[in-house]
Parts: structure tokens; C-alpha cells; sequence
């Protein structure tokens, strides 16, 4: 930042969404500051904690190769699969129970391919994601549930990638700059207050873009908002996203949209720290679940672990645990599928428990009641349907008969040693409250009129997700409301400045 240089737009946030934002604004020539609260060590908010996995619209494995073309022969006779349109609006309308904004997720969906591909022509690099999104199928690999590309080097390395091409676009970037507020009038917003360096500081511009994340690193807006029991939730990333945005926009009028009280989470380690942690976030999701059976601290079985794939059912799931006596779960899996874990069980950073018998593995457990378990899992192998083939590349179907709380496919019986157990808590990733914004990016009052000057993408866009979420949709979303924002409010601004010259 320059002392006394004039700003088109300020974009506040530091993650994929203001950096997608940032890029976008300064390819229509605005003069851009972005404004990132955290230091530059922790960079990139909840971005840098992710897989880098991004959904999207794609045709086959031409679209894919393109996008990836540094694979091997043997890489590219892969089953990428497809994932059309209808897919990805089948996908947020099921998931969400039919409340996603139709507007919004028309412009999520449509604008998914080309904003990958302008993601690349920035100079990020995507990968087929072997080893969390694909099973190998008679030496082939097969792919499902409509996540296919990463960023190369995951979360961290998107951030680092945007960061570049956002200062080869000339964006100036401020780190350890915490917006408090937004200056306002009856002309719209025209700028932020900020504490840079612990020093309060007023900066003007035409437009100011907010992408600066939800609320779940706040304790108390998490008890307000999500309810009784989720001050106690983990946090996946950053513990910078604590709603400031939200409240500056909410103090001027700005609409509140979406799903306030809902938020994606998952099962995560029980003994986590209480935010992500760069050294050893990877290590502690726990999304092989479909392939187990999940028991409380009752040692009973309280939700259908198959019910879908992994994909559409894992945002949602860390509610369920979060409910559970003790706020904590177990996860039992059987050898027989041990060597289809996702590579985070096999960290070192794990609370886990190995045993030659179940008996043995319910002694070991701690905190569960070792008679009920002994039953549930009686119960749960008896109901097995084991004429059905298994095939974890697909709903298959293998399911069991009778139980109270079913599981609908997947269903392995407990009984080949060694035994394996995981334990597992709630960790929170982002909230899905947000603001009511127009579908050029510009956020509404609650008279639902435009506010001039003021725009949000990412996290704090609210109406797109209830309820659940289809993995991997939340980077692609940010990136593709960030770009938007930026461009619209690029333009706003130069519509300002040929006004103030008349």
C-alpha cells in the first residue's frame, strides 16, 4: 500500500474468493488494494487449509487432460467419468432439500468450467486426485462422486498461486490488516476503517468487495447462531474468520440470507487442536466412515454410514456427532477394508485402537459402553446382506435388513481381525449464513435494494448451501463469486470515476 494513492476497489479477505476478486477487478484495469487480517505466515484463510479439490462441470477426460496435461499415458486411461450440468444441479438441489437460491446456482454451475480454466490461465496447476477421489478397478483407476482436479500442492499452494498472480495484475496487499468497519453514506460504500500494524487507519474507494469467511472461528456467534453444544465444535481452519464482515455489512443494513444456523462439518479428530493447524490439519479428517460402522459413547450406531457417497454426506455428518453424548464417536472398521482408508488414518497425529477381537477392541475403546457395543455389532453383523456384492466405487447396494438405523450400502460384518478404531469429534468448516446478494455480485439492504459500492463472494454468500453440500464445491464457488464481484465492481468504479469527471 502507497501512502496517499487512490483505490478503485478494496477487497477485504485473503483467501481464494478476495484473491479470485482481486484478479478479476484489476484485469478491468481497477486500481486494487486487498486487505488480508491475518499475518503473512498464515495467509489465505480457510483456503489454505483444504485439499484444493474443486467440482465442476466437465465432459470426460479430454476436458480433464486439458486441464492437466502434464499426466502419463498410463494416468490418462483413467475413469475420469463426467459431470454435466444436470449433474451439479441435481447435486445442489438434492442435497440442499431444494432451497438453494436457483439464481445463484445457475451462475455456481454454468460459470464452474470456464472460471477452472481461467484459474489456469493465471498459472494455478490442477491433478487428478488418485488417492482420495478414485479406487483402482481391475488396475484402471475409476472416479466418483464429481470431484476430480485439485490444486496442485492443495490448499496452500492455490494461496500461493493466487498471491502471485495477484501481484502480477499490480494488486497492492496489506497483511495484519483487520477491517473493523465500512465507511458509508447515503451514496453507498465508499471505504473501510481498518487497524493495520495495531494502527486504525481510514481507506477510500469507489467499491469495497468483502470476502473475508463466516463466523466458525467465533465461539460465542457459533452458540447465537448454530445453537447449544457447538462452542465446542473444533475448527478445521482459520481462526480468523470470525464474522467481522458479516457485522459491518449487517450494521449498515446490509440483507442476512441463507442458512444462518447451518454450517458444513465433519468428522474430525476427537483430540484436534481448537483451530487448523498448518503442520497437521491434514492428518485429522476422518472420511472413510461409509466402509465402518459409527458408535457413541452408548455404543450404538446412530447414523446410516452408507447412505451416499462420501462426497454428499460428509458436510452433514459432523452435526450428527456433534449431537452424541460427550460431543465424540468411534469409527470400527473390519481388515477387510482397512487398505481403503483414506491416507489421513495412517498419520501420525491419530487416537486410534487395534485389536485381534472385538471383545479385545471394546475393552480398548475408551469412554463407550463395552456391553452395548458388543451387541450393536452382534446386531449389525447378523444383518448384513451378504449376498450382495460389494463395490466401493458406486452405491452398491449391500445394505442391511432390519435394523432401526440402516446402513444402505457398503455394510462389511466386523468379524476378520485385525479390528481398527478410530475416534472422531466435530470439526466445523465454514458456516453457510451469509448476505443476500444480486446476481452481479452486489450485496442487497433489507429494503432489498443494492447497496452502492459494496459487493461479497466466498463464505459470506448467502442461498447457496443448506442443510449439506456437495464436496468440494465451496473453492469453485469462491472462485467463481469472486471473479464476478470483481469484475462487477471494476466496472461500477469506472462508472463512478466518468461521473465524478462531469
Amino acid at each position: 500500500m502507497k501512502p496517499g494513492k487512490e483505490y478503485d476497489v478494496i477487497v477485504v479477505g485473503g483467501g481464494n474468493a478476495a484473491l479470485c476478486a482481486a484478479i478479476s477487478a484489476a484485469e478491468e484495469q481497477a486500481r486494487v488494494l486487498l486487505l488480508e487480517r491475518a499475518p503473512e505466515e498464515e495467509r489465505g484463510g480457510n483456503t489454505a487449509y483444504t485439499e484444493g479439490l474443486m467440482r465442476f462441470v466437465y465432459d470426460g477426460a479430454e476436458d480433464i487432460v486439458a486441464l492437466s496435461p502434464d499426466l502419463s499415458e498410463e494416468e490418462r486411461k483413467s475413469d475420469f467419468g463426467s459431470y454435466t450440468e444436470d449433474d451439479f444441479f441435481n447435486d445442489m438441489a438434492r442435497v440442499t432439500e431444494n432451497r438453494t437460491d436457483p439464481d445463484l446456482c445457475e451462475i455456481l454451475v454454468r460459470q464452474s468450467n470456464r472460471t477452472i480454466h481461467w484459474l489456469r490461465s493465471h498459472g494455478l496447476r490442477f491433478i487428478p486426485q488418485f488417492g482420495r477421489q478414485s479406487f483402482k478397478v481391475n488396475g484402471r483407476f475409476k472416479f466418483w462422486g464429481g470431484a476430480t482436479l485439485a490444486v496442485s500442492g492443495a490448499g496452500r499452494g492455490m494461496v500461493d498461486y493466487l498471491y502471485r498472480a495477484a501481484t502480477r495484475k499490480g494488486v497492492d496487499i496489506v497483511y495484519d490488516a483487520w477491517v473493523r468497519e465500512l465507511q458509508s453514506s447515503d451514496r453507498g460504500v465508499h471505504g473501510v476503517v481498518a487497524q493495520i500494524a495495531g494502527q486504525t487507519t481510514r481507506l477510500g474507494a469507489r467499491c469495497v468487495i468483502l470476502a473475508c469467511g463466516g463466523f466458525e472461528a467465533n465461539t460465542e456467534w457459533r452458540t447465537r447462531y448454530l445453537g447449544p453444544g457447538w462452542d465446542l465444535a473444533k475448527v478445521r481452519g482459520t481462526r480468523f474468520n470470525t464474522g467481522d464482515g458479516l457485522e459491518m455489512a449487517l450494521r449498515i443494513g446490509a440483507q442476512p440470507c441463507g442458512n444462518w444456523s447451518g454450517c458444513h462439518a465433519v468428522s474430525w479428530e476427537r483430540y484436534a487442536e481448537n483451530f487448523g493447524d498448518f503442520s497437521v490439519t491434514d492428518d485429522y479428517e476422518r472420511d472413510s466412515y461409509p466402509f465402518s460402522i459409527m458408535v457413541n459413547s452408548e455404543g450404538r450406531r446412530f447414523l446410516d454410514e452408507g447412505a451416499d457417497i462420501r462426497n454428499y454426506t460428509y458436510a452433514k455428518y459432523g452435526h450428527i456427532v456433534m449431537k452424541q453424548p460427550g460431543q465424540f464417536a468411534w469409527q470400527l472398521f473390519d481388515s477387510s477394508v482397512s487398505h481403503l482408508l483414506r491416507p489421513e488414518y495412517r498419520a501420525r497425529r491419530v487416537t486410534k485402537v487395534v485389536a485381534s477381537s472385538i471383545e479385545e477392541l471394546a475393552a480398548k475403546i475408551d469412554d463407550v459402553n463395552t456391553e452395548q457395543l458388543l451387541a450393536t455389532v452382534r446386531e449389525f453383523n447378523a444383518a448384513v446382506k451378504r449376498d450382495v456384492p460389494f463395490d466401493p466405487t458406486v452405491k452398491d447396494g449391500r445394505g442391511t435388513l432390519g435394523l432401526a438405523i440402516p446402513k444402505s450400502n457398503w455394510a462389511i460384518p466386523l468379524e476378520n481381525p485385525p479390528f481398527e478404531a478410530y475416534a472422531v469429534t466435530c470439526g466445523i468448516t465454514f458456516t453457510f449464513g451469509g448476505l443476500r446478494i444480486t446476481t452481479e455480485g452486489q450485496v442487497m439492504d433489507q429494503n432489498h435494494r443494492a447497496i452502492p459500492g459494496l459487493y461479497a463472494a466466498g463464505e459470506m454468500v448467502g442461498g447457496l448451501f443448506y442443510f449439506n453440500y456437495p464436496g468440494s464445491t465451496g473453492l469453485t464457488s469462491g472462485a467463481v463469486f469472486g471473479r464476478l464481484a470483481g469484475r462487477s465492481a471494476a466496472v461500477a468504479a469506472r462508472t463512478l470515476q466518468v461521473q465524478a469527471a462531469q
